[in-house]
């Protein structure tokens, strides 16, 4: 990994929580399915780890960010699904606020002009 690819990861890390509230605005998912969602909308460039999201389901779920449940599964093993709740699309909202405005004093500073 170069440090490129590190210094973005380092970010997007910081991110995870609501990268997964983003996907899960979209409708209820299991876990392996919020996984390939991240790495299928970025073409496979990033994946984040399974152990990284299981703790981030926890750490949302204790939060009262999103609740989980046990899917009836008429094949294979059960799986527990993620649903967004209220308290998590707010926090969603003031997250995705908080980094368009801290994306736009970055470009400013780096002097980045939108193509």
């Amino acid at each position: 990994m170069s440090k490129d690819d590190a210094f973005a990861a380092d970010l997007l890390r910081g991110h995870t929580d609501t990268i997964v509230l983003g996907v899960l605005r979209r409708g209820d998912r299991y876990g392996f399915e919020i996984y390939k969602t991240i790495r299928d909308a970025t073409g496979g460039d990033h994946e984040i780890k399974e152990a990284t999201l299981y703790a981030t389901y926890r750490r949302l779920e204790k939060d009262g960010l999103v609740e989980s449940y046990w899917g009836d599964e008429t094949q294979g093993g059960r799986r527990k699904y993620y649903r967004i709740t209220d308290a998590g699309r707010a926090v969603y909202k003031n997250n995705v606020a908080a980094w368009v405005a801290t994306r736009r004093i970055i470009d400013s500073l780096l002097d980045v002009k939108e193509s």
